[in-house]
C-alpha cells in the first residue's frame, strides 16, 4: 500500500514539474501584449506603459528649465552676490559697460548673468559642460580664443583646477594688455596670495581684499596685464 502511495507521488511531482515547465517556457517565448505598440494611441501616450515601452518622449524645453532654474533662491542669492562683486569692479575702473569679459568656469553662468543684469552685454562664459545660453563648453586650459581679445577675465574657482599654472597662462594670454584678471578664491593669507600671483608671467599685482561671496569669506586677487604675448 505504501509503495502504491509512494509511486502515484512520484507520478504526480512529473506530472507538475512538467506543466510547470511548459509554462515557464510559454512565458519566455510570447512577448507580452503591452510591448506591442498601439497606432491608434501610442503617439499621444506621455508616460510608457511598460518598462517594454521605449518609444520617445517630450521632454522639458530649454527654456522652461532654465526659467525654473532662474527663479530659484539659490541662483538669484548667487548673482546678486556676483552682482555687488561686480560692481565694486566697475568703481574700481577695472570693469566698464562696454568691457569684453570672459568667465572662466562659469558654471551654470550665475557670473554671466550678474554682469548682464549691471550693463556689461559682451560676456562669454565658458566650461567643461555647457550651460545654454549662458556658458558654453570649452577646455580652461587651451581656449579657443586669440591672444588679448578679452578686456578682463574672471574666475571663481581657481580652487578646483588641476594645472593652475596652465589655467593661469591661458587665461591671460586672451587678455589685452591694460586689461585685468580677478580670481576669487577661498579665503588666503597674504603670503599665500603672493603664491598664485607668482603664477602669473604678464600681469602685475595691483591688490587683494577679503571679501564674502554668496556667504563664504573668500579673497578677490587683481592683476594687470602689463606685457604683451610676444614677449
Amino acid at each position: 500500500m505504501d509503495r502504491q502511495i509512494q509511486s502515484f507521488l512520484n507520478k504526480t511531482s512529473v506530472i507538475c514539474a512538467t506543466i510547470a515547465t511548459i509554462v515557464l517556457a510559454s512565458l519566455l517565448l510570447h512577448t507580452p501584449e503591452t510591448c506591442i505598440p498601439d497606432k491608434s494611441t501610442h503617439s499621444s501616450l506621455k508616460f510608457p506603459r511598460s518598462t517594454c515601452d521605449l518609444s520617445h518622449r517630450s521632454l522639458t524645453t530649454l527654456d522652461k528649465k532654465n526659467r525654473r532654474l532662474w527663479s530659484t533662491s539659490a541662483w538669484l542669492n548667487k548673482v546678486r552676490s556676483f552682482s555687488i562683486l561686480f560692481r565694486e569692479a566697475q568703481r574700481l575702473s577695472l570693469l566698464a559697460n562696454s568691457s569684453k569679459a570672459l568667465c572662466l568656469l562659469a558654471g551654470a553662468g550665475q557670473e554671466v548673468m550678474a554682469l548682464n543684469q549691471i550693463g556689461v552685454d559682451d560676456v562669454t562664459g565658458i566650461d567643461l559642460v555647457d550651460s545654454p545660453p549662458l556658458v558654453s563648453r570649452a577646455d580652461p586650459n587651451n581656449l579657443p580664443f586669440f591672444d588679448d581679445v578679452f578686456d578682463i577675465a574672471f574666475s571663481a574657482q581657481f580652487d578646483v583646477v588641476l594645472f593652475p599654472s596652465r589655467f593661469i597662462a591661458e587665461m591671460e594670454r586672451t587678455v589685452g594688455v591694460g586689461g585685468f584678471c580677478v580670481l576669487v578664491v577661498q579665503e588666503r593669507t597674504e603670503g599665500e596670495v603672493m603664491d598664485i600671483v607668482r603664477l602669473f608671467r604678464r600681469g602685475k599685482f595691483v591688490d587683494s581684499k577679503n571679501i564674502t561671496l554668496s556667504g563664504w569669506k573668500m579673497t578677490r586677487i587683481v592683476l594687470r596685464i602689463i606685457n604683451s604675448t610676444s614677449i
